[in-house]
């Protein structure tokens, strides 16, 4: 193993390729799972630094104690806070098309918390034989292309985030029992966070954007002017040259950093089967350019 630049490696045999031009490597070579010699575990730690979402092709030996093996190997793996793990397991979540599953729309893994996840892992367990792609936005490239004034209003703002958003309002259609499911599990316990619009990343040092459709309210703001800058600061974050998209087969596994990175589920194949398995490493609070960490406002039982 050689250093070949700042936060990368080569290990003989496995290969980094860039997918889009400012996100997502795909690599080659590496069977995962709880063997991974500490090279490839370095490697995959400082690609994922750099490219922001990793791609593993064909990684259909991976079952779900798998899964979570890799996820202690890259961190400290956490359930989900509100949604149940699926049964047999320590930290998995099932999203299954059949029950709700479908994450569509942009957002940032769990950001309702302070401490939210710093990285998240995703299998492809069944995959429809079109559509159901998705697609990941890179925010510390969309807060480097900010013109510099409305950067530095960005660079002041606080947002609260809360698990109590309208679900309904993100998606083009939800069937009655998606939105009683909803309403009965995800917000079973209801929390609000206030986090810095910009974070600065803990490893790298980048400034990325925290935002999506946890985010409620941007603090000292009217809900009318909070939802248009919300709107606006969006927009650029899932600028198609941010972005990059992956089409699913059963079997990929793609891991991304969660503290510089939203992403969208395409909900786009009808009543077809898709279902995915996700663990999450934790993570830290957010720390703004001014040093101040995120706070905790409210964790009720509904």
């Amino acid at each position: 193993m050689s250093i070949v630049e700042k936060n990368e490696f080569i290990v003989t045999g496995v290969e980094v390729r860039p997918v889009a031009g400012r996100i997502g490597a795909e690599i080659s070579g590496v069977r995962l799972g709880a063997d991974l010699p500490p090279e490839t575990v370095q490697l995959i730690r400082a690609a994922l630094l750099k490219h922001k979402v990793l791609f593993f092709r064909e990684q259909t030996h991976l079952d779900d104690a798998g899964l979570e093996a890799l996820a202690r190997l890259l961190g400290n793996p956490v359930a989900h806070p509100t949604v149940p793990i699926k049964q047999g397991t320590n930290y998995v979540l099932e999203l299954d098309s059949s029950h709700g599953g479908r994450a569509d729309s942009w957002h940032t893994d769990v950001t309702f918390v302070d401490a939210y996840p710093e990285a998240s892992i995703l299998r492809a367990v069944v995959v429809p034989d079109s559509g159901g792609d998705t697609v990941w936005a890179n925010t510390a490239a969309a807060y480097e292309q900010l013109p510099e004034e409305l950067r530095n209003l960005a660079d002041r703002l606080w947002a609260v985030h809360t698990n109590e958003y309208d679900y309904a309002a993100h998606r083009n259609t939800i069937s009655p029992e998606d939105a009683k499911r909803h309403k009965e599990v995800f917000v079973s316990t209801l929390f609000e966070t206030e986090h810095p619009l910009v974070r600065v990343h803990p490893e790298t040092g980048e400034r990325t954007l925290v935002l999506g459709h946890f985010a409620k309210k941007i603090i000292g703001f009217s809900s009318a002017d909070s939802a248009q800058l919300i709107s606006l600061l969006q927009s650029h974050i899932t600028r198609l040259e941010n972005t990059v998209r992956w089409r699913w087969a059963a079997g990929d596994v793609v891991v991304w950093d969660n503290r510089a990175t939203q992403h969208y589920a395409l909900n786009d194949y009808g009543d077809r089967h898709r279902v995915v398995r996700r663990v999450t490493i934790d993570g830290e609070a957010p720390v703004g350019i001014d040093g101040r960490r995120s706070v905790a406002r409210v964790k009720e039982a509904n």
